[in-house]
């Protein structure tokens, strides 16, 4: 099973968005462990992030993929780092400077909230293994 970690900034405020992310991890259970950091402020995300062997962080300069080679990234990622890997998000002034040293991936080169941003990556992380499995889902 795969083990992903995601590290943001700050709590999801909207229920609606508690709901939406509850349906993909209900998904993903059979396929990965999502863990959810959820750090006060910067300081402690670096220091969090300072532990971590395998991360990628989200920033809208960060490389763009399309869904398909966003799975295919996933995995190697997944495979180099024995199964595991972090995601980090920054809080609403984005990622700190010194984690912009860190692979960075975008989901756009538009500005999400860091609430929006995790579920989109729940959703994305859901898609990119069924991809990888050939279901319906992608289509």
């Amino acid at each position: 099973m795969y083990k992903i970690k995601i590290i943001t900034v700050g709590k999801t405020k909207e229920a609606w968005l508690d709901e939406a992310m509850a349906e993909f991890l209900k998904r993903l259970k059979p396929t990965a462990e999502i863990e959810f950091h959820l750090a006060k402020d910067n300081a402690q995300l670096e220091a969090w992030v300072k532990k971590e062997p395998g991360v990628i962080c989200l920033d809208p300069k960060g490389k763009l993929m399309d869904s398909e080679e966003f799975s295919k990234f996933l995995l190697e990622c997944l495979q180099k780092g024995g199964s595991r890997l972090t995601f980090v998000i920054g809080g609403p002034e984005g990622l700190p400077e010194s984690l912009k040293k860190s692979p960075l991936v975008s989901f756009s080169p538009m500005t999400f909230t860091h609430q929006m941003a995790r579920l989109i990556l729940i959703e994305q992380i859901y898609r990119a293994f069924e991809i990888a499995k050939g279901t319906r889902y992608h289509k």
